[in-house]
């Protein structure tokens, strides 16, 4: 097919090399079928060409947003049209009446921050809320932990403007009777559409089978077939209906019968902001349900389950420790209601009085009570659930195949018990979670699609609860959509004779079938184009970084699940994935990474399938953050995978002449030193450090580090006299490369600061960090420095003497990629001293809660301090012992800045062909927000790397925290 022409006739972008087709060839669910092309549409017109163009070449388009649909709805062979690019506009809001209209690209959590300031949200609540976008949520119907009291997106979707089959624009809306009648006069294809549905359901024995055989009414939470029973309830069929309202059966329809271009949706006053979490612990899944029932009498706004894989899952995930502080004990499930009143006593006395009538009924046996900032911390763990459950190690994994039924909440347990019943025939377990509060859980059997047995498992299990979803009435997809996954069952679930209805309505809105094809209606076997082939091989390969935790590299890249958390915006805070944030292109997320590391490695004959060019244009705007290894739930570690792809990668195509210099920088630098007036002469110069930085390959526009007077070790060395006479206690100081060189009055200040303080400060002689040679993949070098700092710290550094540095890239590769870089007793060697290892922030915060700190040492300085984290000190550690040493040493009031990467990340912001996404990272949330400081407000930052972007980005100077302290000292 010849894509030339349509490409040249688009405003948008057409891709059809194979790197971007893999890279939209799966999202979040088992499937995987390689499209045609990926069309990144920027207007109107171009979603009306693309529509022309599959008419015209008999292919197919797939509406696409943000990718995390779970039943293989945005998978195809045709062309994905992701919309979520261009189309994310808020239209228009308007308070009065209470809507908005909106495009469908714009992210849900997005929209409710700009609709805050209004007093109203948007109420539907996914787990991906986040990166879930309004389209996407329209066409899965979604739904979320509030149903129980919101119901679905179908409930608040007023009015849409949307593209038909036949390229033509059409407006649904509240219809009148008469209105109704009006459009089902004439020839065109909107006039077909009322004609249909007002045949079919104006026939009484169409509305008894759609009345005996879809789910109960009483089941909010629905999503099998075309809601042909909602419209039934709307006039002009049913006379106590509301008016018709084709957005109905739009919500749901997976982008099989229309385009959406905007849509017009209800607003809902924010809540009362007095809420409290009862967290009912549970021996069990079944006292869980029967507690869930109890809970559901004292008017919830919502009721959610969490088993103990989860909690186990949370374990092995950094970024959702701390959220499990409400766990008590061991429990087999603990069920989470939410009660949000009026009054704080009036939410506490409920909270008391549910917890009082769970303890008479005998049901738990523990009630935490959370409230506050504290109950992010709990809903952000469940709805963590699907990524922390595929971070499992190993090819088994929780599948997504029966995890979306729903039945009557008071079936719910009866349901259960026959539902594990089915898996312990087939000595099978399952993950339960979710929304328990509106009869519908997500259960995961823990299945290996890898194994021909595994897949034929996956079919029988998919059809034995079929049948018992079938006994209980209820629906087989509850908010994720029938897809792929659903769509071959649906006859069973509504019966032969309101399919043949289903299927008639898919012809007439869509004669040619161009509109998402194989979803809901004529859907291929749910077994065929699965992600993994049958029986397929686990290729493992020789790493210099050890990936035995996961079980092999190929398998550390396979615990991407697509759920993706990647794709959130910088609205939503958090620092991954900071190169997505600024293009929005799929291909920068590290769900993209992950996903054309599996790919090219999985279905590549190469010997060294690492050396492909495909995989590094995909790796090529990976800042390295480490923001995904604490913000993925499935812990994929895109930093690590990087590295190791650059060293095999290198391995046969050779190291470019910079990434050489760069690795080398530690050398460089001391040779810079030796004449550091030479130095800085060069860059000071605008021509000469022009032709020098040309040289190089670094951007022009890019400002270098100067080199300082004397280095901070020979400082040490030669002049430190210590003044302690009676220490608070020993610590080893790490010498950075960093600010050895180019900043070593920040180190000095450091020693100084540690020494009035009390503290003896010891130094051996070491080996640099070795990062400057991880962040180019040149692990073969690094892993020899590793080894060397291990061996010289290994009978040096205790609880009692710990190791200390301050600049976090640096320290904390003591913690983070020495242990992966070694092996044996060098290994065991590199976690105890990781484990004693900390950064100079995290030394004094830990000293301060010990008591060991004289704070009359330090003067009220009451200055406003804006705080920005370097991302490895957010990622590995935390930002909580900076805001508190720059709180307490000085009475200072710190505010953090929301931002996520600054944008420099090391070597990546001076190299010319990144100077300018760097700059644009930096101008989503950090430059704008330090720009519009007074004067008087002192810029903090850990990071060199973000000192230096904030002055190139902003002209402010960023002075790093033990600057603050040292001031701050009588």
């Amino acid at each position: 097919m010849n894509f030339d022409a349509l490409r040249k006739d688009l405003e948008g972008d057409l891709f059809t090399d194979e790197t971007t087709r893999r890279l939209y060839a799966t999202d979040a669910s088992a499937y995987r079928e390689m499209p045609q092309a990926v069309a990144i549409p920027k207007s109107e017109n171009d979603l009306v060409k693309l529509i022309q163009f599959a008419s015209k070449n008999k292919t197919s388009i797939i509406p696409r947003t943000a990718g995390t649909s779970l039943a293989g709805q945005v998978v195809g062979a045709g062309i994905v049209v992701d919309i979520s690019k261009h189309f994310n506009k808020i239209i228009e809001v308007n308070v009065e009446e209470r809507w908005a209209i909106v495009q469908p690209g714009i992210v849900r959590d997005d929209l409710n921050q700009h609709l805050k300031s209004y007093g109203f949200f948007f109420a539907p609540e996914t787990s991906t809320a986040n990166r879930a976008m309004i389209g996407g949520m329209i066409g899965n119907n979604s739904c979320g932990s509030n149903s129980v009291v919101f119901g679905s997106t179908r409930e608040h979707l007023l009015e849409v403007n949307a593209l038909l089959s036949d390229g033509n624009k059409v407006w649904f809306g509240p219809t009148t009777k008469e209105a109704f009648k009006q459009k089902t006069n004439g020839d065109t294809l909107e006039h077909q559409l009322y004609q249909h549905i007002d045949r079919i359901l104006s026939d009484e024995e169409n509305i008894k089978e759609i009345e005996k055989e879809f789910p109960k009414a009483s089941i909010e939470r629905r999503n099998t077939g075309y809601a042909i029973d909602m419209l039934a309830r709307m006039q002009p069929f049913n006379a106590s209906g509301g008016p018709f309202n084709f957005c109905g059966l739009i919500a749901g329809s997976e982008g099989t019968l229309a385009v959406v271009t905007t849509a017009k949706i209800k607003l809902t006053p924010i809540d009362p902001p007095h809420k409290k979490l009862v967290c009912i612990h549970c021996q069990s899944i079944d006292e869980s349900l029967r507690a869930n029932l109890v809970a559901l009498q004292h008017n919830p706004s919502a009721v959610e389950l969490m088993d103990h894989y989860v909690f186990e899952a949370t374990k092995r995930n950094r970024g959702q420790q701390e959220n499990r502080f409400f766990i008590e004990g061991d429990p087999q499930a603990i069920m989470v209601a939410e009660l949000t009143r009026d009054s704080e006593a009036q939410a506490q006395a409920d909270a008391e009085a549910l917890i009082a009538d769970l303890k008479q009924k005998q049901l738990g046996y523990s009630y935490p009570i959370v409230s506050g900032d504290n109950i992010k911390k709990v809903w952000n763990l469940r709805k963590a659930g699907l990524g922390l459950l595929s971070n499992v190690p190993g090819d088994e994994k929780p599948v997504p195949v029966i995890e979306d039924t729903a039945v009557d909440v008071n079936d719910l347990p009866a349901y259960i018990a026959e539902f594990g019943e089915i898996l312990k025939k087939h000595d099978l377990y399952s993950v339960h979670y979710a929304h328990a509060g509106s009869g519908e859980l997500h259960l995961r059997p823990i299945i290996d699609l890898k194994k021909a047995e595994g897949i034929k498992l996956f079919r029988t299990i998919a059809e034995e609860i079929a049948t018992l979803v079938k006994k209980y009435n209820g629906s087989l997809s509850g908010e994720h959509g029938d897809g792929r996954l659903r769509g071959e069952f649906i006859p069973q679930m509504i019966g032969e004779h309101n399919y043949k209805l289903i299927k008639e309505l898919k012809a007439v809105w869509d004669p040619q079938n161009i509109f998402n094809p194989g979803k809901i209606v004529d859907t291929p076997p749910m077994d065929t184009f699965l992600r993994y082939e049958k029986d397929q091989e686990t290729k493992t390969f020789d790493t210099v970084l050890d990936f035995s935790s996961t079980l092999g590299i190929l398998r550390s890249a396979e615990q991407c699940n697509g759920s993706g958390d990647c794709r959130k915006t910088e609205l939503s805070g958090g620092t991954m994935c900071p190169s997505y944030m600024a293009t929005r292109h799929e291909k920068d997320t590290t769900r993209a990474r992950a996903n054309i590391l599996r790919e090219m490695i999985t279905h590549s004959d190469k010997v060294n399938p690492f050396a492909q060019d495909e995989i590094k244009e995909v790796m090529d705007l990976c800042l390295s953050c480490k923001g995904c290894k604490s913000e993925c739930p499935s812990n994929v570690d895109m930093g690590k995978l990087k590295q190791e792809w650059q060293y095999q990668y290198y391995k046969e195509k050779g190291v470019p002449f910079r990434s050489r210099l760069i690795g080398n920088f530690a050398l460089g630098m001391k040779l810079a030193s030796l004449m550091p007036w030479g130095y800085n002469f060069v860059f000071k110069n605008k021509t000469l450090g022009n032709a020098a930085k040309s040289l190089i390959g670094f951007a022009r526009d890019r400002s270098m580090p100067s080199i300082s007077k004397t280095t901070w070790r020979k400082w040490f060395l030669k002049e430190f006299k210590p003044t302690v006479n009676t220490p608070a206690k020993t610590v080893y100081l790490f010498i950075d490369e960093l600010l050895n060189y180019n900043e070593a009055e920040i180190g000095i200040t450091t020693v100084k600061l540690l020494d009035k303080l009390g503290y003896t400060i010891r130094f051996v002689e070491h080996e640099e960090s070795g990062r400057s040679f991880l962040s180019k993949g040149l692990l073969e070098q690094a892993q020899q420095f590793a080894r060397k700092n291990v061996a010289i710290y290994k009978d040096l550094i205790t609880a009692e003497t710990p190791l200390i540095g301050i600049e976090p890239s640096a320290i904390l590769t003591f913690r983070d990629e020495y242990p992966d870089l070694l092996r044996g007793e060098e290994k065991d060697a590199a976690y105890r001293i990781g484990a004693h290892t900390f950064m100079i922030e995290e030394f004094l915060a830990r000293e301060l809660d010990l008591g060991r700190i004289d704070l009359s040492l330090f003067q009220e300085q009451k200055l406003t301090i804006k705080l920005h984290g370097h991302c490895q000190q957010k990622a590995l550690s935390s930002l909580v012992p900076v805001k508190k040493i720059l709180t307490r040493m000085g009475s200072n009031e710190v505010h953090m800045i929301p931002s996520g990467c600054c944008g420099m990340a090391g070597s990546f912001g001076y190299e010319k062909e990144h100077f300018d996404l760097s700059m644009q990272i930096g101008e989503l949330v950090l430059f704008p927000t330090v720009r519009k400081q007074p004067e008087n407000v002192v810029i903090a930052a850990a990071g060199t790397s973000c000192r230096h972007q904030i002055k190139d980005g902003t002209g402010r100077k960023a002075l790093h925290p033990v600057d603050i302290l040292w001031k701050a000292m009588k």
